[in-house]
């Protein structure tokens, strides 16, 4: 697969999944029933980190700039 995520949207994707993630254990955040929720946080990280969003490549889309 060809990378379709830039820096910015990488660095934008961690700080969301971050956030996601004190969510579900609950750091500075009230436990909940659906704080389980936060896990999701983990697809974001992943796919910075890996640079591809697999969203990105069914629409056809990209934040990566051309270099």
């Amino acid at each position: 697969m060809l990378k379709n995520v830039g820096r910015p949207d990488a660095i934008i994707r961690i700080v969301i999944g971050l956030v996601l993630i004190a969510y579900a254990i609950p750091l500075g955040f009230p436990a909940t029933g659906w704080n389980w929720v936060g896990w999701i946080g983990i697809v974001p990280i992943v796919t910075a980190l890996i640079g591809v969003c697999p969203a990105y490549s069914l629409l056809g889309l990209s934040t990566r700039g051309r270099g």
